[in-house]
């Protein structure tokens, strides 16, 4: 499979993992491939960014913190950037300078149905929990999830 852009430098931080003959961890490789983005900036070219699921190597507060801010400097009117993520906290940070889109699901007959169709704005829904659910995770399992995320969003 080939793709060209005509007009953009194609940069991306897709598929990442660790280097073990490096020593290096996964969240190292991903600042790696990260710092090369934000380099290709000083560049007089319009650049495309492509992002999955930025710094998901490290803990949840810095993640969002670092990713914010990384994604607000690559964002110039020169460049274009598309990132993927899961946080919802995240997209809420970058409502002002970001277009939000999502897919959605509904659960018909205990499965997870998905309609393909892109969304515009951001996620309104959390599905973690009823997949493990639907996957026939233990009962303990599904309560504990359960009662955590009770109690840290505190429905």
């Amino acid at each position: 499979m080939k793709f060209e852009i005509p007009f953009f430098r194609v940069y991306t931080s897709i598929r990442i993992s660790d280097n073990i003959l490096q020593k290096t961890s996964y969240f190292l490789e991903e600042v790696s491939a990260i710092k090369k983005l934000v380099e290709a900036t000083e560049n007089s070219s319009p650049n495309l960014f492509v992002l999955d699921e930025i710094f998901k190597g490290t803990n949840t507060i810095e993640r969002i913190s670092a990713g914010k801010a990384i994604l607000n400097y690559l964002n110039t009117p020169k460049d274009m950037v598309l990132v993927s993520t899961h946080d919802i906290e995240l997209t809420d940070l970058l409502q002002n300078n970001y277009d939000s889109y999502h897919f959605s699901e509904q659960v018909v007959n205990n499965q997870i149905v998905f309609d393909h169709k892109i969304k515009q704005g951001r996620l309104t829904t959390r599905n973690a929990i009823k997949i493990l659910e639907l996957c026939k995770f233990p009962k303990k399992v599904i309560e504990d999830a359960k009662k955590t995320e009770n109690k840290l969003f505190k429905k």
